[in-house]
């Protein structure tokens, strides 16, 4: 770049204009890469620099760029490498070029920030966090599932990788059939179970196969998942909350409202924590049959029992009305983004249909890891390793509940990952309880949060899987402790 002026005791500079500054700065990083890059790399190393340097703002818009000749002879570099270069990124927008005006940098490039933000849902500088719905992450088996990874590499046909069947590998949906056919007493031909990414994606496969059919509305539980109107939403399909009695989906109600679908999670209900009765199960289905209506089954966490085996699966005791639908996210990590779905016949072509256009199926070395995960026995390893540890916790939750708020009541079942927990009226209100214990750095939701109806008291739904022991009993103690140390009654004056 002789011609646009010197630089004494160092590199020549483009002449000065209003964008100098930034040209220089990315020119001074093209010299260096121009010198390191292999001669036959020095094409590609030169258009990626340039790119790079527009995106991250290094050269701004509007910014003139040396001609063809003194770029070559600064980099040291054929000019015909450098024109390539600038038609690549002017036919990509980069760059613009206007004949007999030189080459300019773009304004069709925004410049972004250098590192991407994580947005995952984390809680930060909290104590205890006791809301409901996460594992234990550090149970995770990573021995076991890199042995099971090395495994699947090292037998994995090459065509394998190709786009799989959008229902899942035939391995991994016979080993899933076998599996819930003896776990949860499902009818699960592996010819009729769908791969899919977690419970999330088997409800919106569900909501356009339903919106498809002029299913203009859903039941859901009341109170329930608050997530399941956004992902029937996204499908086209809405809701209508449904309230539970003490057996489970309350029958008038259901039979009132005129819906034809409905989601239930009658093993373990969530958040109230009941397990839907012999009786109200068999009413749910005959509900359906008198209208040809379909029942989802949401088994989120039916495996975790503690008191007893768990209540077999609702499909299996009518699988033409009942959709299956559960996932690894409680058993192993929801990050894994694995779960299963078993419709009725009449619906299963359509939601293969629907899979196969949302994603082309999952990823084949995830589902065959997962095949020789199960086959092999480590999943019912890994189930019984989380069931003794969220038994341990679950107890040591209630025990500490009783020892810092004496009389507080649990309900629901022994099982699952979490329990509502009805504490004394006189540590309410309850929305002064859930702002006392954020304060101390306890993250509590009120089952109001969830849609239940607001009571006299204080009733918390808790989650406690995630946390150990210790941690839990010092987040019981600390909610105590900024209970009653910001004017809540002590027991001594409680009536």
């Amino acid at each position: 770049m002789t011609s646009s002026g010197t630089n004494r005791g160092g590199p020549p500079r483009p002449a000065p204009t209003a964008a100098a500054p930034s040209w220089t700065a990315a020119w001074e990083l093209l010299l260096l890469l121009a010198a390191s890059a292999p001669p036959r790399a020095r094409g590609r190393t030169l258009q990626a620099a340039l790119r790079e340097a527009v995106r991250s703002g290094r050269l701004a818009p509007g910014t003139r760029l040396p001609s063809s000749r003194e770029l070559a002879g600064d980099l040291g570099v054929s000019r015909g490498l450098v024109t390539e270069a600038y038609e690549q990124l002017t036919a990509e927008g980069y760059l613009r070029s206007d004949r007999g005006a030189g080459t300019w940098v773009g304004d069709a490039v925004r410049a972004v920030g250098p590192r991407a933000r994580d947005r995952a849902p984390r809680a930060a500088g909290v104590r205890a966090d006791f809301v409901a719905g996460t594992p234990d992450l550090s149970l995770f088996p990573r021995s076991a599932w890199a042995a099971a990874h090395r495994g699947v590499l090292a037998e994995l046909p090459h065509q394998a990788l190709g786009y799989p069947d959008p229902r899942g590998l035939p391995r991994l949906r016979t080993a899933l059939a076998e599996l819930l056919v003896r776990r949860r007493g499902v009818v699960a031909d592996p010819e009729r179970v769908v791969v899919v990414s977690g419970v999330a994606q088997a409800m919106t496969l569900l909501g356009f196969v339903l919106h498809a059919r002029g299913t203009p509305i859903v039941g859901v539980e009341q109170p329930g998942s608050p997530e399941l109107g956004s992902l029937f939403a996204s499908a086209g399909v809405g809701t209508v909350r449904l309230p539970l009695d003490d057996e489970g989906l309350a029958v008038a109600p259901l039979h009132a409202s005129g819906v034809r679908a409905v989601v239930t999670t009658p093993a373990h209900q969530f958040p109230t924590g009941i397990a839907y009765s012999a009786r109200r199960r068999a009413e749910l289905l005959d509900w359906a049959r008198s209208v040809d209506g379909l029942v989802v089954e949401d088994d989120y966490d039916g495996d975790f029992r503690y008191d007893r085996a768990p209540v077999g699966a609702l499909q299996g005791l009518d699988p033409e009305h009942v959709a299956y639908t559960g996932s690894v996210s409680k058993s192993l990590a929801p990050g894994l983004r694995l779960g299963w779905l078993l419709v009725p016949a009449r619906h299963f072509e359509e939601v293969v249909e629907r899979k196969r256009t949302m994603d082309l199926g999952n990823p084949v070395l995830d589902q065959a890891l997962l095949a020789r995960f199960v086959e092999r026995g480590d999943y019912d390893r890994q189930l019984r390793r989380c069931q003794r540890a969220y038994r341990e916790r679950r107890d040591v939750l209630v025990a500490a509940l009783e020892e810092h708020f004496p009389g507080t009541e649990v309900s629901g079942i022994a099982a699952g990952l979490h329990v509502v927990a009805a504490l004394p009226g006189r540590y309410g209100p309850q929305d002064r309880f859930v702002v006392r214990a954020a304060a101390a750095g306890v993250l509590v939701r009120p089952s109001a949060h969830y849609g239940a109806t607001a009571a006299d008291g204080v009733r918390l739904v808790l989650g406690y899987a995630h946390l150990p022991p210790a941690r839990i009993r010092d987040g019981v103690r600390l909610m105590a402790e900024a209970v009653r140390g910001r004017g809540a009654l002590d027991e001594s004056s409680a009536p």
